[in-house]
């Protein structure tokens, strides 16, 4: 097995310490929240985003304000993505049944999926006004049925954005406010003096967003840790250097620290990406914070063979892969740690981000490891049920169960069995005995 760097980013170390900066100063952020309320927010607000409104909260005339300033052609476009969005959440929740079921004479089980009763929906765009996000949280959490759903957007250039306020109001929101970054994680989960708080937090965001949805998890409920934005191209010779390296950089200028991998079998299509990496920045308008993210978490790997590149994809786990192979459907079969697969060159990551209908909130550092991104299915509950309906089902449950407990040590437990064994069944059980073996209990 023979696995070549030619381009390493920053290495795990340096990753760490980053991550302990950005750990210590949200749990001290997160603090003032919860002990100084609206205060603490307005603070913060006008710290980091220089904007300190007289309410933070929209109102329905403001709403309406900034949706006037759209041209029919955006709010259209908003629309039509919207419904992408709607329709396959939909579609998701239509596979998602409450159960009942007779599992033996007189005993039904069941579940129910219940919708999650108030959620935060994080909407980011401090640097860029993140439109899509609002389809993914607040339009999927309306499709689930939350009753009550709050969204929360940064000041972009000093006011709110009207494409954003407006993809939230039409999403679903019942509560908007124009607020960001910690200040607004910790508004919704712990409450304010003028906010109630939420039961789940939901949405992507910067190092500091995530990880005060980290700390705040048990708390309140989160979707998943979905931290600054992660990209993998997978490629072998079917495509060239161009469009691996533009869907690269393509979500390498999210941010500043934005980790971006090339993963290919093909030394000659990895050295002409790299070369042509090197052109599309200086050209590309954002290369300012694209080429920081490239220079510092960019990394290009040359494998042997498709098996060894499907072991290192599998090992990154990586937010959004790219797969441009002759053999996609080989690794939709085979791959099964990741955020969301895009396959084939006709598609790609920014499809997923603001149009195609699947959603763009995924799991990043390794999270896609033990779960997948946000849909519709995060918003609600499955709780289980049961009911015994019969006398005889009451005494062979109980009877079984008198048993188990006591093998346990549980006296307590069996008693709650015995119980039922006496009324319903008509034995006598001594107190704090197992209840006695019969054959028709068979």
């Amino acid at each position: 097995m023979t696995i070549v760097y030619l381009k390493r980013g920053k290495d795990q170390a340096e990753r760490a310490e980053d991550d302990a900066k950005t750990r210590a100063v949200v749990e001290g952020t997160l603090k003032d929240i919860e002990v100084n309320g609206d205060a603490a927010v307005r603070n913060l607000s006008e710290k980091f985003d220089n904007y300190s409104p007289q309410s933070f909260k929209l109102s329905d005339q403001d709403v309406d304000d900034l949706m006037a300033q759209l041209s029919d052609r955006e709010l259209a476009d908003i629309k039509f993505a919207q419904e992408q969005v709607r329709n396959f959440a939909q579609a998701q929740r239509d596979t998602m049944l409450d159960l009942e079921v007779e599992t033996l004479p007189g005993v039904i089980l069941g579940h129910k999926n219940i919708p999650v009763q108030s959620v935060g929906c994080y909407v980011p765009g401090g640097k860029f006004p993140m439109v899509a996000s609002a389809h993914m949280s607040v339009a999927t959490a309306s499709v689930a049925g939350v009753p009550r759903i709050v969204a929360c957007t940064p000041p972009f250039k000093g006011k709110p954005n009207p494409a954003v306020i407006a993809a939230m109001h039409l999403g679903g929101a019942h509560e908007i406010y124009v607020m960001g970054g910690i200040q607004a994680i910790g508004a919704m989960a712990l409450g304010t003096e003028t906010i109630d708080p939420v039961h789940m937090l939901v949405g992507p965001g910067n190092a500091y967003v995530a990880e005060a949805k980290r700390q705040l998890f048990g708390r309140v409920g989160i979707d998943l840790f979905a931290g600054p934005t992660e990209t993998m191209v997978i490629a072998d010779e079917t495509v060239d250097a161009e469009i691996c390296a533009t869907d690269l950089l393509g979500q390498a200028e999210h941010g500043y620290n934005s980790p971006c991998v090339m993963l290919t079998n093909s030394r000659k299509l990895a050295e002409e990406t790299l070369t042509e990496i090197d052109r599309i920045l200086k050209i590309l308008p954002t290369a300012d914070t694209a080429s920081v993210s490239w220079e510092e978490y960019g990394e290009v790997i040359v494998c042997d063979t498709y098996e060894e590149m499907l072991a290192v994809a599998d090992d990154i786990a990586s937010e959004h892969v790219q797969v441009m192979t002759d053999r996609d459907d080989w690794f939709l079969e085979n791959m099964t740690c990741y955020g969301a697969l895009f396959l084939g060159p006709r598609t790609n990551v920014s499809n997923g981000d603001k149009v195609i209908g699947t959603n763009h909130t995924l799991p990043t550092k390794k999270a896609g490891r033990y779960t997948g991104g946000l849909w519709v299915g995060k918003f609600l509950k499955t709780h289980s049920y049961q009911k015994v309906l019969t006398d005889e089902a009451a005494t062979m449950i109980g009877e079984y169960g008198s048993r188990l407990c006591l093998l346990e040590g549980f006296v307590g437990h069996a008693e709650q069995c015995n119980v039922r064994v006496r009324r319903y069944g008509g034995i006598n059980v001594p107190y704090g005995e197992g209840a006695p073996f019969r054959e028709a209990a068979e």
